[in-house]
This record gives structure tokens, C-alpha cells and sequence, in this order.
């Protein structure tokens, strides 16, 4: 529901996104965005992982074995971040490098017990916190997100998409 105390308008529900609606969908992820990484810091005070790190290795246990190249092109990221942020890791114990079987020259990313143990205790905590605020909301809000869970991960996926089709294009 848009602020005005409008639902989605009568475009938007069948055609070019509204510019109200489009700047409201982004505002709210922005929102949950941050208010999960800070949330997450005061339900695991003893915590000093680095978001970007968090998100390398979300990635990595996703998509296991990628070199830095890789790595680096599915966050969007700068090759030179990305072996920056995987020597802090491989140093901090949470990543690991290996030779790709059969190319010496070749390295492969692999999270450490470390590293999935940072990242599960991550995982729990947002899910605690996104499950005490979820009791909150009346149960057809609730029913409504977990239904629209597929649509945002397509949404992301289709963004993903047209901004590789602009580089390319480039």
C-alpha cells in the first residue's frame, strides 16, 4: 500500500511501474536491508564480521568453488575488491583457496568450518529477528510476504539480468 493510503495504482498493477510505487518498493528493501545488518549486530555483540565479508560467504555456500573473477562478477564488485576482501578472509580463517583440480594456475574459494559457523549464527539471527517482527504483522500481511517471496527473488533475478545485457551492450 502506497503511503498516500492508496494501494498499488491502477498502472502498476497492470502496466509501467508507478515512480511512487517503484521509489516505495526500493525504500522498503533498502529499509530491511540495513535494519537487518544493525539488528544483527545487537543480537550478536560478540560479532565483528564485516557485511561484505557475510555476503562473500553467503555466496560461496551457494555457489562453492568459484574463483575471485567469478566471485567478484556475481556480487557487482571490482576484481581487485574482491581479492582484498578474500585475503582478509583467508587470513580470518573463513575462506580457504585451493588449486582447481587439474589447473594449478587456477584457484577455487571454499567457506572453512570457521566461516559456516559465522555464517549459520548470521543466518539465525535474522531469522529470529525477521520472525519476531513477521508475529507482529497481521496474518494476511504475513501470508501476503511469504507469498510474494518467489516474485522478489525473480524481481532480483530480472534486474540481475538487464544489467548484465547493459554491460554487454557496452
Amino acid at each position: 500500500m502506497r503511503q498516500d493510503g492508496h494501494g498499488p495504482t491502477e498502472a502498476a498493477a497492470h502496466g509501467p511501474l508507478d515512480v511512487t510505487d517503484a521509489w516505495q518498493l526500493t525504500d522498503a528493501i533498502t529499509r530491511l536491508r540495513r535494519i537487518l545488518r544493525s539488528s544483527v549486530r545487537s543480537d550478536l555483540p560478540w560479532e565483528t564480521l564485516p557485511m561484505a565479508h557475510i555476503e562473500l560467504l553467503q555466496r560461496l555456500s551457494e555457489e562453492p568453488e568459484l574463483g575471485v573473477s567469478q566471485l567478484a562478477a556475481r556480487q557487482r564488485l571490482a576484481v581487485t575488491t574482491v581479492s582484498t576482501l578474500v585475503q582478509q578472509m583467508v587470513s580470518s580463517g573463513t575462506l580457504s583457496r585451493a588449486s582447481k583440480d587439474g589447473d594449478r594456475r587456477s584457484v577455487v574459494l571454499r567457506v572453512t568450518a570457521l566461516g559456516n559457523e559465522l555464517l549459520g549464527a548470521w543466518k539465525a539471527a535474522n531469522a529470529e529477528r525477521l520472525g519476531r517482527a513477521l508475529e507482529r504483522l497481521p496474518g494476511s500481511d504475513h501470508a501476503s510476504l511469504m507469498a510474494a517471496l518467489p516474485a522478489l527473488v525473480a524481481l532480483a533475478g530480472h534486474l540481475e539480468a538487464d544489467e548484465d545485457t547493459d554491460e554487454q551492450a557496452k
